[in-house]
């Protein structure tokens, strides 16, 4: 290109050709795309295209290469030149945009913020780059667990789509910053914020598939704050909801008529994203209210989904999904009485978080959780304890922490000999004082380990009080796995203190609960006791009705125990540091006590 004229001289345009054709070509041919951009220097270019050439240049080699430190000199020669012609908006911002993207992805985060601070100090004349670079520096502090930041950025960016008259952007802007606000748990501030997004959301008239884009994006901000709090029942209105927008969204056809406004330009997540949302905060949703067949389908439909998605996109946020929809399939696995199913599944998380550092990061207490629960389920108490402790030290995040102290509680209850270490760590889930977070079930669950702890120490009306209590709060919110616990234990009490009848009223829907939902250990638990009931009311059909049912509930349970143990992941178990490893030595077989089962 001449430096006095604006036409294109056709060797660059040539070279550009060229270049397009071998980026493009199938596979690429990226050596030979990035020696057409190099020979673009031979011809000594003016600034704008040496500028746009080191942008392309920098851009190819850093998403196609591993020749990073060659990707980042062109892409700073890009933001450095470009700062220095006037009028050279894309190039100057994009290169600021991938620049920072890059530090990011090198962990030179210090470096990122400057370049962004300054991009976003000198697009303030063009609207679309200056919302874009607040969201993406917005992004990098939540990141960096810096929400207060990162909230700060949302609540300009809001500001200024105001200003522009972007109503769509701005409500991005604020739900964006809803969604930062419930991670930090400041529900003051979110029930205000979320109450206008409602508002701005309803009157806004726009691109259809853009409105309902955002309604899907407030009502999943709804659908998790009522899960956070463990209200199971209380959210099905907005669940309900949630399901019909996606339907509607997926008969809409994209609309290619762009926005007038420039500060309009923004998608909150493709259409086939979102639905891979909706299907996994099902999942959540069936899990909490103990649906596991529901939470089965809906699994499957999503991960089917992703496999299709991950072919063509290489978006990070696809394996988060898959991530977090194994781990909540996971512990349907361990209800139902599939482990060895589960433990495969826990290996397949280690896998895609062997591939993500800052996945392995965000999901290393989870990990170690799952694998504390699988342990239980196969009576490892001591690798249970161990991992357990290592997902606390791993963990800040107040549901989990208490989800994890909860069944560290029923390990000590469990092994009966640890009074200090259960004392101290029921002072801090105390459900009748100061309980750590708001959570409905977190709480009902607090009372039945008091309930277990009474019962198993002989203070039967303790027990029954505390069981009581996590019975009323378990229907108030349809928490059927807590309610079949909670009936099954109560039943165990009153045989014990010889009341038949009112204990084969706790059992008989205790039995048909854990049958509805299905959870294996409750069956076997309420088999054992109907055939004890039936026994000693001289009910002799039904006694060995019920002796039936427990010997085929064991044998399953029996061998799946095996089945688990001899697989090489049952050797996670052992794992509590580091990244989880890539190789298992084979099991020689079993090697866990059945004792608990049987």
């Amino acid at each position: 290109m001449a430096a006095s004229t604006e036409a294109p001289e056709p060797w660059y345009l040539a070279l550009l050709g060229f270049a397009e054709h071998f980026r493009t070509s199938s596979p690429p041919k990226i050596r030979l795309c990035v020696h057409c951009l190099q020979a673009v220097f031979q011809f000594k270019p003016p600034p704008r295209v040496e500028a746009r050439t080191h942008l392309q240049l920098g851009s190819v080699l850093y998403r196609h290469t591993k020749n990073s430190e060659l990707a980042q000199s062109h892409l700073e020669k890009a933001w450095f030149i470009s700062q220095q012609i006037s009028f050279f908006m894309y190039v100057k911002f994009e290169a600021a945009s991938i620049l920072s993207e890059f530090y990011c992805q090198q962990n030179l985060v210090d470096s990122a913020k400057p370049v962004l601070r300054k991009a976003i100090q000198i697009s303030q004349q063009t609207p679309y780059w200056h919302c874009r670079l607040l969201f993406q520096l917005a992004q990098l502090h939540a990141l960096e667990k810096d929400l207060v930041s990162a909230c700060d950025l949302l609540g300009v960016g809001a500001e200024y789509a105001r200003v522009m008259g972007s109503e769509y952007t701005r409500a991005l802007f604020l739900l964006s910053k809803g969604m930062l606000l419930l991670m930090e748990r400041k529900l003051s501030e979110v029930h205000p914020l979320l109450t206008l997004c409602g508002t701005i959301v309803e009157n806004w008239q726009g691109n259809p598939i853009q409105k309902e884009s955002l309604r899907v994006f407030f009502l999943v901000l709804q659908v998790t704050h009522y899960l956070d709090a463990g209200q199971v029942k209380s959210v099905k209105p907005c669940l309900k909801q949630l399901q019909q927008c996606i339907q509607t969204i997926s008969t809409l056809h994209d609309d290619e008529i762009l926005p007038t406004n420039p500060a309009a330009l923004f998608h909150w997540l493709p259409k086939e994203h979102m639905c891979v949302l909706v299907y996994l905060v099902t999942v959540m949703h069936s899990m909490q209210a103990g649906y596991l067949e529901k939470a089965q389908k809906y699994t499957d439909k999503a991960l089917m989904q992703l496999e299709k998605l991950k072919m063509l996109d290489s978006s990070p946020i696809l394996s988060t999904f898959q991530v977090i929809l194994l781990e909540h399939i996971i512990m349907c696995r361990l209800v139902t009485g599939h482990k060895a199913t589960a433990l495969q599944e826990i290996s397949q998380v280690c896998q895609l978080c062997q591939q993500s550092p800052r996945l392995f990061t965000n999901h290393a207490a989870q990990l170690h959780t799952l694998l504390g629960l699988y342990c239980i389920s196969v009576n490892c108490m001591d690798n249970a304890e161990a991992q357990f402790t290592a997902a606390l030290q791993m963990t800040t995040h107040q549901e989990l922490w208490t989800f994890i102290v909860t069944n560290l509680a029923s390990v000590y209850i469990r092994e009966g000999n640890r009074h200090q270490e259960l004392y101290s760590l029921l002072e801090r889930i105390n459900p009748d004082h100061n309980f750590p977070v708001s959570s409905h079930c977190l709480r009902a669950a607090a009372f039945y380990i008091r309930g277990l702890l009474s019962f198993f120490q002989g203070r039967y009306n303790e027990a029954k009080r505390f069981l009581r209590e996590t019975l009323k709060m378990s229907n108030a919110e349809d928490l059927n796995r807590l309610m079949a616990c909670s009936l099954v234990l109560l039943g165990h009490i009153f045989f014990v203190l010889g009341n038949h009848r009112e204990s084969n009223n706790m059992v008989v829907p205790a039995m048909q609960l854990a049958s509805k939902i299905p959870d294996m250990s409750v069956q076997l638990w309420s088999s054992a006791l109907l055939k004890d009931l039936n026994k000693a009311c001289g009910n002799t059909m039904d006694a060995h009705e019920a002796a039936q049912m427990h010997q085929n509930f064991s044998q399953q349970l029996l061998q799946d125990h095996i089945a688990a143990c001899s697989l090489p992941e049952h050797n996670l178990i052992s794992w509590t540091d580091g990244l989880p490893p890539v190789q298992f030595q084979p099991q020689n077989g079993p090697t866990t006590s059945l004792g608990s089962l049987l």
